[in-house]
């Protein structure tokens, strides 16, 4: 398993680093290019279509060194990871209305239900059904907010993907231990040319592909050796700071009057943090060390008891909710 997982990642990394710059050319040649604006952190137009690459990347690793015997098992998080790619590039090259992203996004989450990857907490179908398309499209969106500054979206997903690869490991999964080490591969293979300064961006083809399987990840995940009314706030944790983010940004926008869905503005944490002083490498650093605090928890949970994960999950809530009100009192947007 572990030789595997290691040719996995390591042609993952290889894959997306020959194909971003193919990526770049290619976004230039089609015109794919991010343009400037107020409510954006960069300055110069920077190429899309690096989603493409990591998109890639992950396939084809998967597909060259995957175990065939799990194919019909990841069918589901391959079909949707497609398709939610391909909503997200039409986005990139024409913006689509938010309603129009959220529809174009039940489809894929829909995929993973028919094929079985849901979740499993509740003795109710119906509930199992509905908390997995919420999870699904809350996560999906999360990392794609999470898109607003260079090497961030990537690097959070990367951190996340590390945890994911290592629970798995621990816990002797090979399918979500396949996934995250060909997402492992492909996010730092992109940060390459996307950590500050970006010389290419993913786009939403990207940051939608990378939330979608790490949502499905986060459901696939399991523990044997503990109970579900405990390791449910596993995936929780190891994804963590885009929930804080996008929790901080709706949270905020609705307080201000304004659809947290369809006003993008600099309110995320990233651009808090460089509103108190962090440069933006900084702030993008800030949030890696902050993904690898909630992992480090998270492993901790996987062996926890009930009554330790209910302390753990009630002092990450108020950390969070502390979080929150100081960002709006002190890094108002």
């Amino acid at each position: 398993m572990i030789t595997q997982i290691m040719l996995i990642f390591t042609a993952a990394l290889a894959l997306a680093l020959a194909a971003t710059p193919a990526a770049r050319k290619l976004a230039v040649h089609t015109n794919m290019v991010d343009q400037p604006a107020q409510r954006k952190a960069h300055l110069t137009p920077t190429p899309l279509l690096g989603g493409l690459a990591i998109y890639a990347a992950v396939l084809l690793a998967l597909m060259f060194f995957g175990d065939k015997f799990y194919v019909h098992q990841v069918a589901g998080i391959v079909i949707g990871a497609t398709l939610i790619s391909f909503l997200g590039l039409w986005d990139d090259r024409m913006p689509l209305p938010a309603w129009i992203k959220l529809l174009g996004q039940l489809l894929p989450a829909l995929a993973l239900i028919l094929t079985g990857v849901q979740v499993s907490i509740f003795p109710w179908e119906t509930l199992n059904i509905a908390v997995t398309l919420i999870w699904v499209l809350f996560i999906t969106n999360a990392v794609n907010f999470l898109d607003n500054m260079d090497g961030l979206s990537a690097g959070v997903a990367g951190m996340a993907s590390a945890y994911f690869l290592l629970l798995a490991a621990l816990s002797g999964q090979y399918l979500v231990g396949a996934l995250a080490a060909a997402l492992l591969g492909a996010c730092i293979g992109f940060l390459v040319y996307n950590f500050n300064p970006a010389s290419i961006f993913m786009g939403d083809t990207g940051s939608l592909f990378l939330g979608f399987v790490l949502a499905a990840l986060g459901i696939k995940l399991r523990f044997p050796t503990n109970i579900p009314a405990v390791t449910w706030l596993v995936p929780v944790l190891v994804l963590g700071v885009p929930i804080l983010d996008t929790s901080l940004v709706i949270i905020s926008r609705l307080r201000r009057g304004k659809n947290p869905f369809t006003t993008p503005g600099k309110d995320h944490l990233s651009h808090r943090l460089v509103k108190m002083g962090y440069t933006r490498r900084e702030a993008v650093l800030t949030l890696y060390l902050s993904g690898s605090i909630f992992g480090m928890i998270a492993v901790f949970v996987t062996q926890a008891t009930l009554l330790e994960a209910a302390i753990v999950g009630l002092t990450i809530l108020a950390a969070d909710v502390a979080i929150i009100i100081y960002m709006e009192k002190i890094a108002k947007p």
